[in-house]
């Protein structure tokens, strides 16, 4: 059974949803592919593993790092769930860029390089949002691209870790990329 609960951030409601195992998805309300994995079949409660991806939000936004994470449940093919586990090991407050990412799977697959695009696919489609860290993820040229939860929202998160961003290219308001 998954279960949902709802936390308000300073960024706006998020959608939490947990499942025995872990947390299943983590997104702002009206992002792209909003709660597009929660099954029609879910209940509102908070559980204990829900508490917990609250507590890290709660220390999340307090600009700290969290220590701890909670227990992640992520759906995905082997490719999605391969480039999530590196993404999960970006530091606090620090990018990488989807080439980068590329070269790192090409190195875990054996083979001479990896689709950028394909990357971006996996990492647009991560379901964990700010725990499982794709906001982190730029460019090669430094654009702050592709952010499910909004270009706005990134560049809020990437500053809350105190990320230098005096290399990428952020966007003035209302600029479109």
């Amino acid at each position: 059974m998954v279960y949902t609960c709802k936390y308000k951030s300073p960024l706006g409601d998020i959608l939490l949803a947990a499942d025995e195992i872990g947390l299943t998805g983590l997104w702002f309300e009206g992002q792209k592919y909003f709660a597009n994995t929660l099954p029609d079949e879910h209940i509102l409660r908070e559980t204990e593993i829900l508490a917990e991806a609250k507590k890290w939000l709660d220390v999340y936004f307090s600009s700290e790092e969290p220590k701890v994470t909670p227990p992640l449940h992520p759906t995905g093919s082997t490719f999605r769930q391969a480039v999530w586990q590196i993404l999960l090991q970006i530091p606090y407050g620090q990018t990488i860029t989807y080439g980068e990412i590329a070269s790192k799977m090409a190195e875990i697959k054996n083979t001479s390089r990896m689709s950028a695009q394909a990357v971006g696919g996996a990492v647009g489609h991560n379901e964990i949002s700010i725990i499982i860290p794709c906001h982190r993820v730029v460019g090669t040229n430094g654009s702050l691209t592709g952010y499910a939860g909004g270009i706005d929202k990134k560049i809020s998160l990437l500053e809350l870790e105190h990320a230098d961003m005096s290399h990428l290219f952020v966007p003035k308001k209302g600029t479109a990329l």
